[in-house]
């Protein structure tokens, strides 16, 4: 080969060499499994299942029944209720039945918790105890009216201590909690501007009616299995009035109102035609 010939063949090689050292090098591709990632849009659609759910439960059961405080409305929309029961019942937790939660206890239905929050007439800044804790129900609705100031109280231990660790993971914890019997109230934090009681005691506690301040308003359920009505009973510098507002169904309270041969309280009386409710603990 001729000199000339030698020196083009080292210009194109040469070239080469600086073509190769510009090009990026590409790192080679691994195999692996394929990720499918949600669109932004996806990832919210469980809570919104459940929100629309609550949406549809307070339209239904709930205002088109008659309720109407919009602060109570609003907290029911938000309460996550679906938290509360087995995961096997959740696609059920918006209907307006109670549900089972075990320990033989069951979450409440919707409508009377709704009622019974916006029977209490509660304002902001007010404290409020709630005797039988159980789901955590009322407790969250009561949370999510904002301003109270929240106590509540539970009899069966292992129910109890579930439902608080439940809540404290769902960021409730600012509410008051405590494992005993109901029946005596929470006479160190007393008087409570409302107590509202999620089981029947054949009669009602005087403990709740001493722990009222006055102008104060206990929401009871009272009497028997099978012959049990709601009752709000409100306490002036007299003494107490109360009405009846429709008959219910739920759990006996335990403990000492199983034991108690208390007198039943004595109030001015005034009923409210008769309403009609499912089972309810």
């Amino acid at each position: 080969m001729s000199p000339r010939a030698l020196i083009i063949v080292s210009l194109i090689v040469a070239a080469a060499a600086c073509r190769s050292e510009s090009q990026p090098t590409q790192p080679a591709s691994k195999a692996g499994p394929r990720v499918a990632v949600p669109r932004a849009a996806d990832q919210p659609a469980q809570a919104d299942r459940f929100a629309d759910a609550r949406d549809r439960m307070v339209a239904e059961t709930i205002e088109a029944r008659g309720l109407r405080d919009p602060r109570v409305l609003e907290a029911m929309r938000r309460a996550p209720r679906h938290e509360l029961v087995p995961a096997a019942l959740r696609d059920r937790a918006h209907e307006d039945n109670p549900l089972p939660i075990g320990h033989d206890q069951t979450i409440s239905q919707p409508y009377i918790v709704a009622a019974m929050t916006e029977a209490a007439q509660l304002a902001p800044g007010e404290k409020v105890l709630e005797v039988g804790t159980g789901s955590g129900y009322q407790a969250i609705v009561l949370a999510e009216m904002g301003g109270l100031e929240i106590y509540s109280i539970e009899i069966v231990e292992p129910l109890a201590r579930r439902t608080h660790e439940l809540l404290a993971k769902l960021g409730y914890d600012k509410l008051h909690l405590r494992i005993g019997d109901g029946y005596r109230g929470w006479p160190e934090a007393a008087p409570f501007d409302a107590i509202i009681v999620t089981a029947a005691p054949g009669e009602v506690p005087r403990p709740l009616i001493d722990q009222l301040a006055v102008g104060g308003r206990l929401v009871i359920p009272v009497g028997e299995f099978g012959d049990q009505t709601l009752e709000v009973i409100v306490k002036d510098a007299n003494g107490t009035t109360s009405e009846t507002l429709f008959p219910v169904r739920f759990v006996p309270m335990t403990g000492e109102a199983q034991r108690s041969a208390a007198p039943l309280i004595r109030a001015t009386r005034r009923s409210r035609a008769p309403h009609t409710a499912r089972s309810v603990p």
